[in-house]
C-alpha cells in the first residue's frame, strides 16, 4: 500500500532521484496498477476453515435448493456520502488477496439500517429498523415479514431462510421462535457476506437510491422502497442460479475472501 511519493523519497533517500512518472512505468512494466482497495471482512483461520468446510457440503446442492431459500441481511443506507478509498498497487487477479483489501466490521451522517429479504422469484419485504436493534426487535421483524414474503414469494412450506451469524439471529429466543414456525434456517459461516447474493442487491438498491439524490431520511427511506420493488424478478433469479459459483470460488480461495 505504499504510495509513489513515498516510493520516490525512498530513492532518494539513497541517492537517486527518480521521477514518479519513471517509478509509475517501471510498476506498470512488471504488472502493477494503482487501484482502489477493495474492503473485505476480516478472516481467520478458523474463519477459513468453516467457509470451507461449508461451500464443500453444499456445492453439489441442485439449483431447485437455492430456488427455495429466503436469504436475508441489514444494511445501513447513508443519506450523503461514501466510504473512503484506499489505493494499493495490486496485479490482475489479485484484487481480493488479503494484502490488497481492507478488513471491515459489518457497520462502518444520518442513514437509515434497513431489513430486506428476497429470493429467486424477486425482492421481499424492505422494512426500516426503528431505533437499534436487539433480538426482540429482529424477532418483531420476523414475525411480521418473514412468513409474509415466503408466500408473496411462493415459496411453500419447506423453504430454507438465511441469517447471518450476529448474536441477535442466533440468539436463544430467536433460534425457539424458528421451531415454533418450523422453519429450517441455513447453516453459516461468519465473516461471510460474498456467500450472501442479497449483498448484490444492497448495492443495487444504494447506487440506484443515490442517483436520486434524497435530502431527508424520509425520502431515502422512500426512495429505498421504491427502489427495492423496482427490482427485476430476472436480477434476483440469477443471483440464485450462479449461486454455486461462489461456492467454488470460497474452495479454490481455500476459504478465504472471493470477488463475490
Amino acid at each position: 500500500m505504499v504510495t509513489l511519493d513515498e516510493l520516490q523519497r525512498s530513492t532518494a533517500q539513497v541517492g537517486e532521484s527518480v521521477h514518479r512518472t519513471t517509478i509509475s512505468r517501471a510498476l506498470h512494466k512488471v504488472g502493477l496498477y494503482g487501484r482502489v482497495a477493495r474492503r473485505k471482512p476480516l478472516l481467520t483461520e478458523n474463519h477459513k476453515e468453516s467457509r470451507l468446510q461449508i461451500a464443500t457440503s453444499h456445492v453439489e446442492d441442485t439449483a431447485n435448493m437455492w430456488k427455495k431459500v429466503l436469504w436475508s441481511d441489514e444494511t445501513k443506507m447513508e443519506l450523503f456520502g461514501q466510504n473512503a478509498k484506499r489505493y494499493v498497487w495490486w496485479k490482475t487477479n489479485t484484487a481480493h488477496h488479503s494484502e490488497h483489501t481492507i478488513p471491515t466490521v459489518k457497520y462502518g451522517g444520518d442513514s437509515v439500517m434497513l431489513w430486506g429479504c428476497f429470493s429467486s422469484a424477486g425482492t421481499g419485504k424492505l422494512v426500516r429498523v426503528d431505533g437499534k436493534m436487539d433480538g426482540a426487535k429482529y424477532r418483531a421483524i420476523l414475525e411480521e415479514n418473514l412468513l409474509e414474503s415466503a408466500k408473496d414469494l411462493r415459496l411453500g412450506r419447506r423453504f430454507t431462510f438465511q441469517q447471518d451469524n450476529d448474536p441477535k439471529h442466533k440468539a436463544r429466543a430467536t433460534m425457539e421462535w424458528f421451531q415454533t414456525k418450523h422453519i429450517h434456517v441455513l447453516e453459516w459461516p461468519s465473516q461471510s457476506p460474498d456467500l450472501n447474493p442479497i449483498e448484490n442487491l444492497w448495492q443495487d438498491l444504494k447506487t440506484a437510491v443515490h442517483k436520486r439524490c434524497p435530502s431527508t431520511l424520509t425520502e431515502l427511506e422512500l426512495f429505498c422502497k421504491e427502489e427495492w420493488a423496482r427490482i427485476s424478478v430476472s436480477r434476483c433469479a440469477k443471483l440464485v442460479e450462479t449461486y454455486p459459483k461462489r461456492l467454488a470460488a470460497v474452495i479454490a480461495a481455500k476459504g478465504g475472501s472471493t470477488k463475490y
